[in-house]
């Protein structure tokens, strides 16, 4: 489920700092991948979803279900590896929509905090 005191929080990008060396040059530039790249692969999960493709869903919800962590949204890891988790067993699938558009409605409250970030990390240049 998503966890709505971290939708109001900033994001804990203490994995990315590890990551980086705590390189804000570095930080940035994965935190745009990231904007560039989520949607794209929820477009690919919901392509899935709709076709009621589990396998494919299973794998899409895997691919994605890592870059929620680099910031610090373990709830929507958490919610990504549910859908990953009944896709892949073929366990109450009927409810893979449902979560889904909760947490496609949740990225754009994960992007205002990504933006906060970033100008965090700017000023540090």
């Amino acid at each position: 489920m998503i966890n709505p005191l971290k939708s109001k929080e900033d994001l804990d990008l203490s994995y990315l700092k590890e990551m980086s060396g705590d390189s804000p040059e570095f930080m940035i530039e994965m935190l745009d991948t990231l904007v560039e790249q989520i949607p794209v692969y929820m477009e690919d999960l919901q392509r899935a979803v709709d076709a009621r493709d589990w396998k494919a869903t299973s794998e899409f919800a895997h691919k994605v279900k890592p870059t929620f962590y680099y910031v610090g949204r373990e709830d929507l890891r958490d919610y990504i590896q549910v859908i990953e988790r009944n896709a892949k067993e073929l366990n109450q699938v009927e409810t893979i929509p449902g979560a889904l558009k909760e947490i496609k409605d949740e990225l754009s409250q994960m992007f205002i905090q990504v933006a906060r970030a970033k100008a965090v990390l700017e000023q540090q240049l």
